[in-house]
C-alpha cells in the first residue's frame, strides 16, 4: 500500500454533481495537483443542474481531467498507491461516471479502491492544514444539495445531528437568484449584490423547526421571497423588472441574512448540545464571506470560545482534493472497497 518512502499517494476522483474533478494528494495533505472541469456555462441557461447534461459532460471530461491531474503531479500509475472515488451522495447518473472510471483504473493498475462519502469529504477540506483538532467538534456542510450538521469525533467518525427536510441552503440561493433574475450560480450572485443592500430592510422568516431541532428548512424562506415579489396570492405582476437595483439588493441582503442567521443559530445549538470545542465549516456555500464572518463572530462570543476551521475557498466547491485527502485516513484504517462498489444518491 505504501511507497518505498512510507508515503501514501492517492488519486482522487469526484463527479457527484456538475464538476468533473481529479487530484493527486500524498499523505492526506500534500496537494500535488487539483484539476476541476466546471460545467457552469452548460447549466446557466437552465438556472440549475440538468442531470443528463451533467452526465454527458462527465463522460467527455473524466479521462482528460484524470490525465491532467497526473501530469501536473508528475506521477504515473506506478506512483499511485490507491484510487479514491466519491460514490455517494449525489446525482446517480453523474456518480456512475466517476465510479466506473475509478473501478476501471483500480482493476487495470492493480490498486486498492477507496469509497468516499462526498459530504464527509467536504468536512475534510476544513482539516487539510490541521495536525489535530480539539474534540468534540460540530461540523456543518452547506452546499447546493445538502445542509447537514454532524458530531465529528474524527475524520472517520461522524454522527449526523440534523439535515435539510426540503431545500438545502445552496438550492435556496439558486432559486431566489432565479426569482430576482440574477445570473446562475445563485450563491455568488446574491452574495455580490447583497454587499450593497440593507440586510434589515425586509424581515424574512427564520424557520427553526422547534426549539430542539437541528434540521433545516429553507423552502418557506424561498416562498416568502417569491410572495414579496409577486404578492401573497401569486396573482400580481412580477415586480422584479420594475425594481431598481437598490430594492433588489435589499431583498438579496435580507434573504442572505435569514439563511445565515439560521445556519449560525443551528450550529450554536448543536455546539451546546455536544459540548463542542471546535466548529468545522465546508461545502460550496461555505465560500460565502458573510457566512464565514458570522460564524467566526458566533464562535468568538461563545463561552468558552470555539475554534472555527473553514475549508479554503478553492476547496469549498466540489473538488477531488477532499476525496483523496479523506481516502488517506480510510486507507490507514484499512477501510477499502472492492469492484462491486456502486453509486448511491443518498449517503
Amino acid at each position: 500500500m505504501m511507497s518505498e518512502e512510507g508515503h501514501i499517494t492517492v488519486l482522487g476522483i469526484e463527479t457527484s454533481c456538475d464538476e468533473t474533478a481529479a487530484a493527486v494528494v500524498t499523505d492526506g495533505r500534500q496537494v500535488r495537483s487539483s484539476v476541476v472541469a466546471s460545467q457552469t456555462e452548460l447549466h446557466r441557461k437552465y438556472g440549475g443542474v440538468v442531470p443528463e447534461i451533467a452526465s454527458r459532460a462527465h463522460i467527455e471530461n473524466i479521462y482528460p481531467v484524470i490525465a491532467e491531474a497526473m501530469s501536473q503531479a508528475e506521477v504515473g500509475k506506478d506512483d499511485i498507491d490507491a484510487v479514491a472515488i466519491a460514490n455517494q451522495p449525489g446525482l446517480t447518473i453523474a456518480l456512475v461516471v466517476g465510479v466506473t472510471a475509478a473501478k476501471t483504473l483500480s482493476f487495470m493498475w492493480g490498486k486498492p479502491l477507496v469509497a468516499i462519502n462526498h459530504l464527509h469529504a467536504h468536512l475534510q477540506s476544513a482539516l487539510l492544514n490541521e495536525e489535530r483538532i480539539d474534540l468534540p467538534a460540530v461540523a456543518l456542510v452547506v452546499s447546493g444539495g445538502h445542509t447537514s450538521l454532524y458530531d465529528c469525533e474524527s475524520p472517520l467518525d461522524l454522527t449526523l445531528l440534523g439535515s435539510t427536510i426540503d431545500d438545502a441552503a445552496g438550492e435556496a440561493f439558486d432559486k431566489v437568484a432565479t426569482i430576482l433574475k440574477l445570473p446562475y450560480p445563485g450563491g455568488p450572485s446574491i452574495e455580490k449584490l447583497a454587499r450593497t443592500g440593507d440586510a434589515k430592510a425586509i424581515r424574512f422568516p427564520r424557520s427553526m423547526l422547534g426549539r430542539d431541532s437541528l434540521d433545516f428548512s429553507f423552502s418557506g424562506l424561498k416562498t416568502a421571497v417569491l410572495y414579496h415579489c409577486r404578492g401573497q396570492d401569486m396573482k400580481g405582476a412580477d415586480r422584479v423588472d420594475e425594481m431598481d437595483e437598490r430594492e433588489i439588493a435589499d431583498i438579496a441582503a435580507s434573504f442572505q441574512a435569514a439563511v445565515i442567521d439560521v445556519l449560525v443559530r443551528k450550529t450554536k445549538r448543536a455546539a451546546g448540545r455536544i459540548g463542542a470545542r471546535t466548529v468545522l465549516l465546508g461545502g460550496g456555500v461555505a465560500a460565502n464571506g458573510t457566512l464565514r464572518e458570522a460564524m467566526e463572530a458566533m464562535c468568538r462570543r461563545h463561552r468558552p470560545p470555539l475554534r472555527l476551521l473553514v475549508a479554503p475557498k478553492q476547496y469549498c466547491t466540489d473538488n477531488a482534493v477532499m476525496v483523496a485527502s479523506l481516502a488517506y485516513h480510510k486507507i490507514k484504517a484499512g477501510l477499502l472497497a472492492d469492484l462491486t462498489l456502486e453509486p448511491s444518491s443518498t449517503g
